[in-house]
């Protein structure tokens, strides 16, 4: 008869001690590594891999596998559900992640390199982004169900270890990137194309001047150029989007995301070498494990300052529960159970695409004072080190120049032992961004393709003042040619006077004066509507008629009204004919727009740089109610 395996294995207490043991060892061999403990890396990185080894031949001994790998079905479970309901929050901002990933520079690269495949390329999948987005997100939270629940292990733990593997190299290759390495790059650019002939044709000149660019082979249809470029490094994960900069203040450095997924595989590993050993979780064991699963769930929803995965992860739990119970035929099942789950998810991705993320952890959401996130950055501390070279060793020292250690030491007379080698920076406090760039942030129009919509608003009428500044109007002696100038502008080296003549003083045009900007205005303005499109081409034509009505309601009311857009100027010369729009629009980059919202086009109200609210296409409020519910007094 065979032998029942239940968790406690040869000795309960052992066991417990056991565990405790690898993950402390497990802990301290991953706080060794972090940046902020290096003095003590040897110490602590020794210790926590000694634990890990003995507890690890301790618990198979002691077939103490069933333990661990329950424990770790706890934690990774619930690091799966909240990883991926957060990225399923945001799922076009974690498609945009994806899409730098698969730009030709970033994972690429990688793969051209380690396989010897300079004609390797991911930009096939970019347009499919959103899609590989959305099933990330639910595959993540559905494993993290399953593993809870122990449902279907035996190709769960499979599916674990190959999403943690891959989790893990993407990790690997964002901490490890070096933008200033070279990779060799193959493209083929096709002759039939128009556009693709012209990239082609400049690839060949260029080809005649620059070593890095090699033409490999050209035929009537196509040329195949062979180039030497630098890794678009990609400088954030994505692994929790938006959610640790909007909660914790910063995100993890590629680093911690590499430890982070490097112990999430180590426990995946022990789930996959328990698998043959666990099975569904009985009515007892489900009243330990999901409170437990929950209790953890809770603290990171406590981090992340956003608790609707706790309620998310009871339903969606017990919908699987349920649904195994019911012992159907065609679903009451570990499969069935996964399907609702998925069920669960696809109803919340569709709801924060149509109505923009549930929780807004980006820097314009509803209720932040925007100037003060311009100045929240930090310029970092960095500290200029000596680094001397032993002679006999090879070893390396590195001093601070003006420190008391340095000048006791007299390293530079020590002329046979010791050689100056170079100076470096060292970080001592990293550089942080403010969170709102105002290089970013800065929507503009140049002046010359200012429209009458755009001329009425007090804020370009404040600024146009200083359009015209006293100049000079010279005449060239010799040619009779006549030359307007700004006052400021005038030198006798540049204009002698046995050569010009002044003529006059005139007005003329302020040179420094090219674009105006509305960024102070709206930071100020004590009420504004903005509309903010970060494509006209994608614009959903279906709202434009709202957006018409409120801003001619405000006109009326006399709040200044404005649309932010990423298009140019003759497209939006051309939008704004063809649909009789009559408002102030201005510039602003594509990928900040982004950052507003997701969605085109979306309207946020602000008062005195604050928003006040933010709504997509699919929820425009009435100007009414954005009136007495948002700027009333």
């Amino acid at each position: 008869m065979k032998t029942m395996r239940t968790i406690a294995g040869h000795s309960f207490p052992l066991n417990v001690l056991f565990v405790i043991l690898n993950l402390a060892g497990l802990t301290l061999t991953t706080i060794g590594f972090h940046d902020s403990f290096e003095a003590n890396k040897l110490l602590f990185v020794s210790i926590g891999l000694v634990l890990m080894l003995f507890s690890a031949v301790a618990l198979i001994f002691f077939k103490g596998r069933l333990m661990i790998a329950t424990v770790s079905r706890v934690i990774v479970g619930s690091l799966f559900i909240v990883s991926g309901l957060i990225k399923a929050n945001d799922p076009l901002g974690f498609s945009y992640k994806l899409e730098e990933y698969f730009e030709d520079g970033a994972l690429a690269y990688r793969i051209k390199e380690l396989f010897g495949a300079p004609g390797f390329s991911l930009e096939y999948f970019i347009q499919h982004a959103l899609v590989l987005s959305v099933i990330i997100c639910i595959v993540e939270i559905v494993l993290g169900v399953l593993v809870i629940v122990g449902g279907k292990m035996r190709f769960v733990s499979w599916l674990l270890v190959i999403t943690m593997l891959f989790f893990t190299f993407l990790t690997w290759h964002t901490s490890t990137c070096d933008a200033k390495q070279k990779f060799v790059d193959r493209d083929t650019y096709s002759l039939v194309d128009a556009k693709e002939a012209q990239l082609a044709d400049n690839k060949m000149e260029e080809a005649k001047t620059n070593k890095d660019v090699k033409i490999i082979s050209k035929t009537s249809k196509e040329v195949v150029v062979e180039e030497m470029k630098s890794p678009q490094c990609v400088t954030d994960c994505g692994c929790f989007g938006d959610a640790m900069k909007g909660s914790v203040g910063r995100s993890l450095t590629p680093k911690e995301s590499l430890w982070k997924d490097i112990v999430l595989l180590y426990l995946a590993i022990w789930i996959f070498a328990a698998q043959g050993i666990i099975k569904p979780n009985n009515v007892r064991q489900n009243w330990i494990y999901v409170p437990i699963s929950m209790l953890l769930i809770a603290g990171l929803s406590w981090v992340f300052d956003w608790y609707f995965p706790i309620i998310f992860s009871l339903i969606a739990i017990f919908a699987a529960l349920w649904t195994y119970r019911i012992r159907n035929r065609f679903i009451g099942n570990h499969v069935g159970s996964a399907l609702v789950v998925a069920l669960l998810c696809g109803v919340f991705i569709v709801y924060v695409l149509k109505y923009d993320p549930l929780r807004d952890y980006r820097p314009y959401a509803v209720g932040n004072y925007l100037p003060d996130l311009t100045k929240n950055g930090d310029p970092g501390k960095y500290q200029s080190l000596l680094v001397y070279k032993n002679l006999q060793t090879g070893a390396k020292k590195e001093y601070d120049g003006s420190s008391k250690e340095f000048m006791n030491s007299k390293i530079w007379e020590k002329t046979k032992e010791w050689k100056y080698e170079t100076m470096v920076n060292k970080e001592i406090i990293p550089m942080r961004l403010p969170s709102i760039d105002t290089a970013q942030f800065n929507p503009s129009r140049s002046i010359r393709y200012l429209s009458e919509d755009e001329l009425q608003l007090d804020a370009v009428k404040k600024q146009l003042k200083n359009r015209k500044i006293t100049g000079l109007r010279l005449m060239d002696k010799v040619t009779k040619e006549k030359v307007d100038i700004a006052e400021v502008e005038y030198n006798v080296e540049s204009y002698p006077v046995d050569t010009y003549t002044i003529l006059d003083t005139i007005l003329v045009e302020n040179p420094e004066l090219s674009d105006v900007s509305i960024r102070k205005f709206l930071f100020t303005a004590p009420k504004v509507i903005v509309v903010f499109s970060k494509n006209l081409k994608e614009f959903d034509l279906d709202h434009l008629d709202e957006i018409k009505s409120v801003a001619a309601k405000a006109k009326k009311a006399g709040i200044p009204f404005v649309l932010v857009v990423g298009s140019g100027d003759d497209e939006i010369a051309a939008f704004k004919k063809k649909h009789n729009l009559h408002v102030p629009i201005f510039i602003n980059d594509g990928i900040e727009l982004k950052v507003i919202s997701r969605a085109n086009p979306a309207l946020v109200v602000l008062r005195y740089g604050r928003v006040k609210g933010k709504y997509t296409g699919n929820s425009l409020p009435t100007f009414n109610w954005i009136q007495s519910h948002l700027l009333a007094k």
